[in-house]
């Protein structure tokens, strides 16, 4: 790798040079399963028609002005995510961090604005959202903040799919404002909740007057079925961070809001050079086009389901497998032991997966994979797994 970027990043020894599909070739000329999407981001898959034509026809077209002036690829993105969310309005980021920066000072200004001084916004153990200062600090895993203290304040932390951790917060603390949660934790290890857990803190948040702010950076966009996670569970959130496969790796963050918490923002409040720009938007409004005309959110949930009953078949006597879980596409495999070394062999065996919370092997692969392409992925990681748990 070249010595010019900085080393933030355990980079595998493979670079890609093309997409199609599922299918990713290297530079050497050999082919993968993606069974990660780029990490939830590539939800179409890699050179998708409907993404390409809309980058080539924009970017001959458009590529930036600015947020002084009307955006009319971004007007269009937002009426859309209107239409498909039921939410109210939509600021435009460039990054799930972002997007979760925005909800953020939401939350505080809608607290200031209430009277209260020093808000406090309950967030999870074992959560994931982002790494800027702000959201590292939010982001329930000490692996993240190491090194980067002072933290920023105003967090509280509780354990996720705890309700009465919630309930005697509430009861002890008056400042706290808002609750942001993954409906499902990703990088905390596919952490599926209870499934009144979301209703519950719906709940409780219109009880206490907190804003209830959904995560959905991976959860959303199809990912487990619906568009939105929350959908599964009948609650509606009162603000929603979208980014990852919004636009199937074009750059693009969003905070979504409804009621109250949608006239937060005023001129001056918030903004962002980049932020909803044509190129982004008219890649990202081609994304929720061609989820809904092709209905791949539910074809996600169907092969979703078909590939967790495989799992859980192909394993269920199998020493040292814990649980396998998730929702739609999105799937964690969870051992009885650390198991990064999978990602290599994997690698080798040309599948490309993520290892995460130590032991959970995470699959997230494009939500155009096809009953052939989830065989195919199922025969060669249950043969990787059982291989690696009888030389561990």
């Amino acid at each position: 790798m070249s010595d010019s970027l900085m080393a933030t990043y355990n980079r595998l020894p493979v670079t890609f040079a093309r997409g199609e599909g599922v299918w990713l070739w290297d530079t050497e000329g050999r082919r993968y399963l993606d069974a990660l999407a780029g990490i939830a981001v590539c939800g179409l898959g890699h050179a998708h028609p409907a993404v390409r034509d809309a980058l080539c026809d924009q970017a001959a077209t458009l590529v930036h002005t600015s947020n002084l002036y009307g955006v009319l690829e971004q007007q269009r993105l937002g009426d859309l995510l209107i239409e498909q969310t039921g939410m109210d309005r939509v600021f435009f980021g460039n990054s799930g961090a972002e997007a979760n920066e925005a909800a953020i000072k939401l939350a505080r200004l809608h607290a200031h604005r209430k009277g209260i001084d020093n808000p406090a916004i309950l967030v999870t153990e074992g959560s994931f959202h982002g790494r800027t200062l702000a959201t590292l600090s939010a982001t329930g895993n000490r692996k993240v903040q190491a090194g980067f203290e002072p933290l920023v304040q105003g967090f509280l932390r509780v354990p996720y799919n705890d309700i009465e951790a919630i309930e005697t917060a509430a009861a002890n603390r008056s400042n706290i404002v808002a609750i942001l949660v993954e409906p499902i934790q990703g990088e905390g290890g596919i952490n599926v909740p209870a499934a009144d857990y979301n209703a519950r803190l719906r709940a409780i948040c219109d009880r206490e007057g907190w804003l209830l702010i959904h995560d959905e950076i991976q959860t959303g966009m199809g990912r487990t079925g619906h568009l939105l996670a929350h959908q599964h569970d009948g609650v509606q959130p009162d603000v929603v961070t979208l980014a990852k496969g919004l636009a199937n790796g074009v750059p693009i963050g969003a905070c979504l809001a409804r009621g109250e918490a949608a006239d937060t923002f005023g001129p001056g409040s918030h903004g962002s050079t980049f932020g909803g720009n044509p190129l982004a938007a008219r890649a990202a409004r081609a994304v929720l086009e061609t989820l809904r005309d092709e209905d791949l959110c539910s074809h996600a949930g169907e092969i979703g389901e078909w590939l967790m009953g495989a799992l859980r078949e192909a394993f269920a006597e199998t020493p040292g497998v814990v649980e396998v879980r998730g929702r739609g596409l999105m799937i964690g495999i969870e051992l009885d032991r650390p198991c990064g070394a999978l990602v290599g062999q994997a690698l080798e065996a040309g599948l490309l997966i993520n290892v995460t919370a130590e032991r959970v092997i995470r699959l997230l692969p494009p939500l155009i994979l096809q009953q052939a392409e989830a065989e195919q992925l199922l025969e060669t990681l249950t043969g990787l797994v059982q291989r690696f748990l009888e030389t561990d």
